[in-house]
């Protein structure tokens, strides 16, 4: 444990209501171990909690913790004897997989489980409180050991980079190909180390901004346009084109740059309801659309390929503010001009 310290935690109450207060110690089950968090990650659907009081269909309805995206020490392992020692440094992998009766989905991809949670996510009633704290139980399954050589600050990368690599895979062998990445946010960002570790000849990245197409140079991509840019986006005929930016401008963009017979890869999650989207485009192209949600055993991937050094992620975290700042790590987070991944520190 950390002393005598307050279990702090982001907690968000309702849209624009965004609280940094005390927890209770964690009350563990038999199979939770406690985790003392070093790193959090502001995610998109912490910050749509934040500003809208729901994310997409999800709508918050009582106080949740929030965070998916952490990394921490095993302070007390489980009375069950599973899961690591204490002292052990652990990425979490947030998501669990339910069932429903009639409601069939592949058993090799339990992202797609109809009735899934995840850590801080308001899709059921009572919410999954996420992991925003200084200390959380959490079960043993979730816990990835992490193995020397990978400092806590790129490990917080692991979740988001694992949403990445899950949208690469849905893409398929892109080894020798040419891939666009439709948004240079962090996701877009990790979309693009991730392409150049599978072996893309060249990545080209997008954003309307000029901080993130500055940040996907550093991490290797070739060109980075102008998302205004529709003459030059239309012109790169890419085999692959992913579209992180979860906008419907950036959907338009996506099927504009793909190359005829290609695949395009939802990786940003769009609005709910009905969108404008170009599908006769689409269908005269023969283009492969593919969704991408969340990811599976990926996560062990990245964690081997952190550790080796083949994966890149230097440029992706700007920005790491005490825990006790959230309000202004999330305000920071707001701007995908002004940062790129914003960490908050729960060690401070």
């Amino acid at each position: 444990m950390r002393g005598d310290d307050v279990n702090l935690g982001v907690v968000a109450h309702a849209a624009g209501d965004l609280r940094v207060e005390e927890l209770p110690e964690p009350s563990p089950s038999l199979d939770e171990a406690v985790i003392a968090i070093e790193y959090g990650g502001v995610c998109g659907s912490d910050l749509h909690y934040w500003q809208h009081g729901a994310a997409g269909t999800s709508i918050l309805r009582a106080p949740m913790l929030l965070g998916h995206e952490v990394v921490g020490v095993v302070a007390r392992a489980a009375a069950d004897g599973s899961g690591p020692a204490p002292g052990t440094p652990v990425a979490v992998h947030p998501g669990t997989p339910h069932a429903i009766d009639g409601v069939p989905y592949p058993k090799d991809r339990p992202n797609l489980a109809p009735a899934a949670t995840y850590l801080g996510s308001a899709a059921h009633v009572p919410h999954c409180d996420g992991a925003f704290a200084r200390r959380v139980a959490l079960p043993t399954r979730m816990l990835r050991a992490l193995p020397a050589g990978i400092g806590a600050r790129d490990a917080a990368l692991i979740e988001p980079a694992a949403v990445a690599w899950h949208g690469l895979a849905r893409a398929g062998d892109v080894a020798g190909k040419r891939v666009a990445v439709i948004g240079a946010g962090p996701i877009g960002l990790l979309a693009i180390a991730v392409a150049l570790h599978h072996g893309a000849t060249e990545v080209v990245a997008t954003d309307v901004a000029a901080g993130p197409r500055e940040r996907a140079l550093t991490l290797g991509a070739a060109a980075a346009l102008d998302a205004r840019e529709s003459d030059a986006i239309a012109a790169l005929h890419a085999d692959v084109v992913l579209e992180s930016s979860g906008t419907v401008p950036g959907l338009h963009a996506a099927v504009d740059a793909a190359a005829r017979g290609g695949v395009v890869v939802l990786l940003g999650l769009q609005r709910a309801g009905d969108i404008d989207f170009p599908a006769a485009q689409a269908i005269t192209r023969e283009l492969d659309l593919r969704g991408a949600l969340r990811f599976n055993d990926e996560i062990d991937e990245v964690i081997a390929a952190l550790a080796d050094g083949s994966l890149d992620v230097r440029g992706v975290v700007t920005h790491v503010l005490p825990a006790a700042d959230a309000a202004a790590a999330f305000a920071i987070a707001r701007d995908p001009a002004a940062s790129g991944k914003v960490l908050l520190d729960f060690r401070a």
